[in-house]
C-alpha cells in the first residue's frame, strides 16, 4: 500500500557520472540516515557498483549494520558518542573519524585502529576546532607514532556558503596539513569536498571525494550539475476510496480547501508520518497516470487527498507522489520547495511504514 521503489541502476549509473564530473583516486559514497531514506545496504551496494571505492556514515552503529549485511568495502564513520567503545568498530575494520582527545584516548586502547583526523575548517561543528588544535595533533602525531594508531586521512567539511568561504576554508585546512607535516605525519587520505564542493571546485578534491544527495539524484546546491542525475526513488501508493464532491464542499481538517465546482477527490494512504511534509499542503501535486493533480487540504498523519475533477479514476491505481520527473512524477526537490525545505528531508524523512523495494 506504501512503497518506496529504489532503482538501484540509476544510484549506479549516477554514482559512475560523479566520478567522471570529479575524479579524484578515491570515491566515497555517503549511505549515513539509513542511505538518505532509500536503505543502506541497498544504497551501499549501488554505489559500488557504480565505482565507489569507499562508504560514509554518521555513526558506529550504521557503519556494523553494513558489515553484518557482508559488505566489506572501507568504511567511514565520523559521528561518536562521548563515552563511544571503539572496539566492535576496529574489530570490524571500521575506519573512524576523531575530532577529539578523548576519542583519540578511547582509540589508543583499541587494537591498531585506522583513523582520520577531522577538522574543523570552518562549518563550525564536528571537528577539532582550531584553539585546540595544537594539542589534538601533538597526541595524535605522538600515538601514532607509537603505533598505537594509525592516521591513514585526514578530512574536514565546507560549509558552502560562497566561493570565497569555501576557498577560505580550503586554507585553513592547508594549514592544518601543514601543522601535521611538522610533526611527522603524512596522511594518504586528504578530503574536503562532498556533493556540491567536489563538482564546483576541482582544486578542492584532494585525494578522495565525498558524495552524499548528488548520488541519490537529488540536487545539492543551487547550481545543480548540467548532466542529469536520476532520483533513485519513486515514492507511491495507491487509491483507497473515491469521493463525489459538491461545490462548497470542504476537505480535511479546518476546511482550507473547499471545492470550487463539483468534482471527484481521491484518498491516498500515506501522510506525515509517512513523510508527506505537512507544510506542503495546499501547494504540492502528485502523478496518476501520467498526469499531474493537486493535493487539496490539510496533509494528514496517514492520508492525503487529491482533486482529480472530472478525470476517470479506479480503487487500487497507483499514485506516484514523488519520483523521475521525465515520466511525469513530481521530483523530491519539487516537494521540498513547496514545503519550504530541501530534498535531503524529504526522503531521509520517509517513515517505516513505507516498504523499501529495491528494482
Amino acid at each position: 500500500m506504501r512503497r518506496a521503489m529504489i532503482d538501484q541502476s540509476a544510484m549506479s549509473s549516477n554514482v559512475s557520472i560523479l566520478r567522471a564530473m570529479a575524479p579524484a583516486e578515491h570515491t566515497l559514497v555517503v549511505v549515513k540516515a539509513n542511505g538518505y531514506g532509500h536503505g543502506a545496504t541497498t544504497a551501499a551496494r549501488a554505489a559500488l557498483s557504480g565505482g565507489a571505492d569507499w562508504l560514509g556514515v554518521a555513526d558506529i552503529t550504521e557503519a556494523l549494520e553494513l558489515r553484518e549485511a557482508g559488505i566489506d568495502a572501507p568504511i567511514l564513520a565520523w559521528l561518536h558518542s562521548a563515552r563511544e567503545d571503539f572496539t566492535s568498530a576496529v574489530s570490524a575494520g571500521v575506519t573512524l573519524g576523531v575530532s577529539t582527545e578523548g576519542q583519540l584516548d578511547a582509540l589508543a586502547r583499541c587494537d591498531s585502529p585506522t583513523v582520520h583526523l577531522k577538522v574543523d575548517s570552518g562549518l563550525g561543528r564536528n571537528g577539532i576546532g582550531r584553539a585546540e588544535r595544537a594539542e589534538f595533533f601533538q597526541k595524535a602525531a605522538q600515538l601514532h607514532h607509537a603505533g598505537s594508531i594509525r592516521i591513514e586521512g585526514v578530512m574536514s567539511h565546507l560549509a558552502g556558503t560562497s566561493r570565497a568561504s569555501d576557498l577560505s576554508q580550503a586554507e585553513e585546512f592547508e594549514s592544518a596539513l601543514t601543522a601535521l607535516g611538522d610533526l611527522g605525519v603524512s596522511p594518504e587520505i586528504r578530503h574536503l569536498a562532498a556533493s556540491a564542493g567536489a563538482l564546483e571546485h576541482p582544486s578542492l578534491r584532494y585525494d578522495m571525494v565525498r558524495f552524499g544527495i548528488s548520488a541519490y539524484g537529488l540536487s545539492a546546491s543551487e547550481h545543480p550539475p548540467t548532466v542529469a542525475l536520476a532520483p533513485v526513488m519513486t515514492l507511491e501508493s495507491e487509491i483507497i476510496q473515491l469521493k463525489r464532491l459538491r461545490a462548497g464542499d470542504g476537505v480535511s481538517y479546518n476546511h482550507t480547501w473547499v471545492a470550487a465546482n463539483d468534482t471527484t477527490v481521491a484518498l491516498v494512504p500515506l501522510g506525515y508520518a509517512d513523510g508527506i511534509p505537512r507544510a506542503a499542503s495546499g501547494r504540492a501535486q502528485v502523478s496518476l497516470h501520467g498526469q499531474r493533480f493537486p493535493v487539496v487540504g490539510r496533509i494528514a498523519m496517514d492520508q492525503i487527498v487529491i482533486d482529480l475533477g472530472d478525470s476517470t479514476a479506479a480503487l487500487g491505481d497507483t499514485v506516484t507522489v514523488w519520483g523521475n520527473p521525465t515520466i511525469g512524477a513530481p521530483h523530491a526537490d519539487e516537494w521540498a520547495d513547496w514545503a519550504g525545505t530541501i530534498g535531503y528531508e524529504i526522503v531521509t524523512r520517509v517513515g517505516n511504514r513505507v516498504a523499501r523495494i529495491a528494482v
